[in-house]
């Protein structure tokens, strides 16, 4: 039975041909789409899942407070807070400390045995405690893990970084000079090399610095009990296995109290602790950011929606393109039911066929996922591989999602086709009742609604995302060339290539600076006006800057004056704030700020003069809100990381070259390196434009098969009104009308679609934008550019069907009448 059962599917697959591609290549587009998104998921949330104790591993947060209201929640904490809670708590096993590094290069210096020097600029470096590798699972190649950061100069790298460095010879025990902004200049010794972790982690970190013996460590001597400053560092913890967290959690309140209120008080701040699960931490939303940006939980959540709708809309079109082809095998049922077949066998029957179909699409699906991995990756800035022997539960997973999409989708058709009269089949007069037909609309209906939502979805990411590009910043961003400076070899010939630089009559301005918009920013003083408390305090992001800089940037002067060399004592007692700090002080206007004095902790009293105020100006990307914002002006070249290049339109490849061969000339040894700063700014959206890349193409294939199911249906009802057409015709009706008489039903059936995909839309992607603090408004013209795309790809569509039909000769489908 089973073999007839299988000989009659393939014999029907053979024959139709035509119809039988376009539904094993819909379900199989379904299926690789939810193969594809289901692999980056289970990327997303495979995060740290490969520590040996991860189920006792967390992350300490810090809530602050101000006059007993929260305001935000950071993973940041003071420098103390590891030893204290290890040194409090009988249920912490160990802690430890990690900071992020402050400079996004930092430089290198590796000296070969032929005494050659070679120098390179790295990033993902971050300071560690000797506790470190005690906490988390690395797979050490070289050294011991449990010492391997316990020594003063010790670095640890990862496997890549030591090839590059030493080649194939052993790294351990090396010497790697390290010259970092924050952290200082000193000689390294190679204490570990660490392979590739097995999955992906929130600690990205190629390298590893400990603390002891660099400049951070003595930065924290100054202040090394302190709980209300230096809120810079993640901490970690292990408990003990057993210990209830939320119970611990409970314990911390009382800990702040004894450890941290003198502190908290003369800053006039309050804090509140809280734990994340380490295997949490990268899909946590509790905080905005981490030690690398978290990933969207709203995001995986559109995904998902997103491969679920698409393979939906695959079964729907399994369904709607198998019943069109329904009245081919009226005969065959009803002759099958004549002989004795009964309804149950033909129900097996057509699911048996289903699944057939299922499964070869099933296996073109995976060539397919395999085919488009590389591509996806690109698209989605993952390293996601796919490997039988690793993801053999995905695969089965897989195989059992098509087998259930076999069954749902040829459910409807099964029970369907077996349930026609034979005696009616036989005789010719099989009739679709309305009840079947407005079924068939409906599916696609909702087939088209999810496509709109998706296209309305994709508009609106694009135009947020292009409202991103073309922001005023209020600053230039354009034509800004950014080099860093690393060494201090670097920094002592800041003046002179300047001076070098300004002769380059393509370089309009140049000037020095800590910081620029679109990078980390972590400088940050607490101002306050005279009169007023700590409590009444706000902090405010600083920056250090040369006098050429708010000239270079172009930022805009409200009130007083921008930095100038002819008022040298600027460099010591001055800011510039912007709009967002003088309204957060206190001051009614700009003009009211100038002149007046600021204090920067509850002992200043020399205070800071106002010498001017300038334009909100957006430091950070538009998720977030203009903040508070103060410049003080540099006495030195020192304490610059950058040098920003404003260079006149037109070829800045020539400015390159020669700020190339300047360098090269005034530091031989440091790397040349440079980034365009509007390049950077738009770096802090990788994951909106991968979403938005991730969801148009997404989009793109539920259209596609979308329109399968829109090409089945016209097909369906161009063959059950192919008489009427032969009439028609034989009356003296033109294609033109015929082609409007069956087009006009399915386009009635998209502009439905529209209406109720709309408001849906609206509100999802409302959602998506409130996640941006500066934002697009969605407007009328979104749904209709919407509903003209959806119009003209279903006309498109039903175009072929409905002139074809126009086209045929009436004879032939009149010649049985």
């Amino acid at each position: 039975m089973l073999k007839s059962y299988f000989k009659i599917a393939w014999r029907n697959l053979v024959h139709n041909k035509f119809f039988s591609s376009i539904n094993i290549f819909g379900l199989s587009a379904g299926l690789a789409c939810c193969m594809l998104i289901a692999l980056y998921l289970h990327y997303e949330t495979s995060y740290d899942r490969y520590h040996k104790n991860i189920g006792d591993l967390y992350q300490v947060g810090t809530t602050f407070i101000t006059k007993g209201e929260k305001q935000q929640n950071v993973y940041r904490t003071p420098a103390p807070m590891a030893w204290a809670l290890k040194k409090e708590f009988p249920e912490v096993v160990t802690s430890t400390r990690l900071l992020g590094s402050m400079d996004d290069k930092t430089l290198f210096a590796v000296t070969a045995p032929s005494g050659e020097t070679r120098s390179f600029l790295e990033n993902k470096i971050a300071l560690a405690d000797g506790e470190f590798f005690k906490l988390f699972t690395y797979d050490f190649k070289e050294g011991s893990p449990a010492h391997a950061l316990e020594e003063p100069y010790s670095v640890v790298l990862t496997e890549e970084v030591a090839r590059k460095y030493f080649g194939d010879a052993p790294a351990l025990g090396k010497t790697v000079h390290i010259n970092s902004g924050s952290n200082g200049e000193f000689d390294y010794k190679v204490t570990g090399v660490f392979r590739p972790m097995p999955s992906p982690s929130h600690i990205d970190q190629r390298i590893f610095i400990t603390f002891a013996g660099g400049n951070m460590e003595k930065y924290i001597n100054r202040n090394p009990t302190n709980f209300a400053i230096n809120n810079m560092f993640a901490t970690y913890i292990q408990l003990r296995t057993g210990t209830d967290p939320v119970r611990f959690q409970a314990k911390l309140p009382a800990f702040m109290h004894k450890y941290a209120d003198n502190d908290l008080k003369q800053r006039g701040i309050g804090k509140a602790q809280f734990l994340i699960p380490v295997r949490d931490i990268h899909l946590a939303d509790v905080v905005d950011s981490n030690v690398t940006p978290p990933a969207s939980r709203k995001y995986l959540y559109i995904l998902a929606s997103i491969a679920l709708f698409t393979l939906l809309i695959a079964c729907i079109n399994f369904m709607n393109l198998s019943t069109a082809r329904s009245s081919k095998r009226s005969s065959e049922v009803g002759v099958r039911k004549v002989l004795g077949a009964e309804k149950g066998a033909l129900v097996r029957q057509f699911l048996g066929e289903s699944l057939l179909m299922t499964l070869l699409a099933f296996v073109v699906a995976i060539m397919l996922t395999v085919l488009l991995l590389p591509l996806f990756n690109r698209l989605s800035g993952k390293e996601i591989e796919l490997s039988l022997a690793a993801d053999g539960w995905l695969f089965a997973g897989f195989l059992g999602m098509a087998v259930v999409t076999g069954l749902v989708a040829g459910s409807y058709p099964a029970f369907y086709l077996s349930s026609f009269n034979p005696v009616k089949v036989l005789k010719g007069k099989l009739t679709n009742s309305l009840a079947v037909a407005s079924l068939r609309r409906g599916l696609v209906v909702f087939q088209f609604m999810i496509s709109i939502v998706l296209i309305i979805a994709t508009v609106v990411i694009v135009r947020q995302m292009s409202y991103l590009r073309n922001a005023d910043l209020g600053f230039q961003k354009d034509q800004q060339l950014v080099i860093p400076l690393r060494s201090k070899a670097a920094k002592a010939v800041v003046s002179s290539l300047k001076s070098e630089l300004l002769r380059n009559n393509k370089v309009m301005s140049v000037a020095g600076t800590s910081y620029y918009p679109g990078i980390g920013n972590p400088a940050d003083a607490t101002i306050r006006q005279a009169g007023q408390t700590m409590s009444e305090a706000k902090i405010v992001k600083t920056n250090f800057v040369d006098a050429d800089y708010m000239k270079t940037l172009g930022f805009t002067v409200l009130a007083g004056r921008a930095y100038s060399r002819d008022f040298l004592s600027d460099t010591l007692n001055s800011f510039i704030l912007n709009e967002s700090a003088v309204k957060a002080v206190g001051f009614l206007t700009p003009q009211a700020a100038i002149g007046q004095k600021v204090y920067l902790s509850a002992s200043d009293t020399a205070g800071v003069y106002i010498v001017g105020v300038v334009k909100d100006f957006h430091f950070e990307d538009l998720h977030v809100a203009v903040a508070p914002y103060a410049f003080s002006l540099q006495p030195d070249n020192s304490g610059f990381g950058y040098l920003i290049v404003h260079t006149r339109g037109g070829n800045v490849g020539q400015v390159i070259q020669a700020a190339q061969e300047i360098w090269r000339k005034q530091d031989a040894v440091d790397p040349f390196e440079y980034t365009f700063l509007d390049e950077q700014f738009q770096r802090n959206y990788e994951a909106d434009n991968r979403l938005a890349g991730i969801v148009g193409y997404f989009t793109v294939i539920a259209i596609l098969i979308s329109c399968l199911g829109l090409f089945g249906l016209a097909a369906f009802s161009a063959e059950q009104r192919t008489k009427e057409i032969g009439v028609r015709k034989v009356l003296g009706a033109s294609v033109a009308t015929i082609v409007r008489l069956l087009s006009i039903d399915f386009l009635r059936l998209i502009l439905l679609s529209v209406v109720i995909a709309s408001p849906i839309a609206w509100w999802i992607m409302n959602k998506w934008l409130q996640g941006f603090a500066y934002r697009q408004p969605i407007t009328w013209t979104v749904f209709a550019y919407t509903m003209l795309i959806a119009l003209v790809i279903g006309l498109c569509t039903i175009g072929f069907q409905a002139v074809r039909a126009a086209m045929a000769n009436p004879v032939k489908s009149l010649k049985t009448e």
